[in-house]
């Protein structure tokens, strides 16, 4: 079960990248089994701006519930910052959260890294759960940019990236992100917002190298569906 609409601009690229995984793998016409509930993000997004955690985990465990009842037996939150209420919405539904932060921090220790820099919404560099939970289960320190850049990279994700905007100019400021981030010790990037990588992909000339974190947690749901 997908929880999705956050923005609907990196769901359906999720969407695609587990249904390719899934053909990849069993070949044919096979395509990922899914159920997909995709959000209107206007409310969820002033629910983040104005610090109503609460609020927004209860409307996304409702609509986990909803995947329960069609039939899911695990979860995708389709979003990185929303991870912040994993917890709340695994226990509202009942379900198991595939954790984005999980899947991105495999393929980190998995290259060696042991720092690393965090791209990605204000909310998911400023608050404490991706980095607590890097540090506390995989030994992965993370840092962040500075707060102007840290703004900077904000805006250009909600009001750029989400409405599905991706200018040459954007990209190159965030290769400069990168490279800041290089300068200050980091040996990867974490592209750990969802669009980002619909930006810069994975892969693509930069300072350090970059793991993208929706691609991570796609191949962690196929392993999953597929294992």
């Amino acid at each position: 079960g997908i929880l999705g609409g956050m923005s609907w601009e990196s769901t359906q690229h999720l969407y695609a990248l587990i249904n390719r995984g899934v053909a990849a793998r069993l070949g044919g016409l096979h395509s990922a089994r899914l159920v997909l509930h995709s959000v209107d993000f206007a409310p969820i997004a002033a629910m983040q701006s104005a610090g109503h955690w609460a609020e927004a985990a209860r409307v996304l465990g409702v609509a986990a519930t909803g995947l329960k009842s069609a039939g899911a037996e695990a979860l995708l939150i389709a979003t990185n910052t929303m991870h912040l209420v994993a917890s709340e919405i695994e226990q509202a539904a009942g379900l198991p959260v595939l954790h984005i932060v999980d899947a991105t921090a495999e393929a980190l220790r998995a290259a060696g890294v042991r720092r690393a820099g965090l791209l990605a919404t204000r909310f998911t560099m400023e608050q404490a759960f991706y980095r607590d939970r890097m540090r506390e289960r995989f030994d992965i320190e993370l840092i962040v940019p500075d707060e102007a850049s840290r703004a900077e990279l904000h805006r250009l994700i909600y009001e750029e990236l989400c409405r599905g905007r991706f200018e040459p100019a954007s990209r190159e400021v965030l290769r400069a992100q990168v490279a800041a981030l290089a300068e200050r010790g980091a040996q990867a990037a974490i592209l750990g917002c969802t669009e980002l990588g619909l930006l810069l992909p994975a892969g693509s000339a930069a300072a350090l190298p970059l793991f993208d974190s929706t691609d991570l947690q796609a191949r962690a749901a196929v392993d999953w569906m597929l294992g």
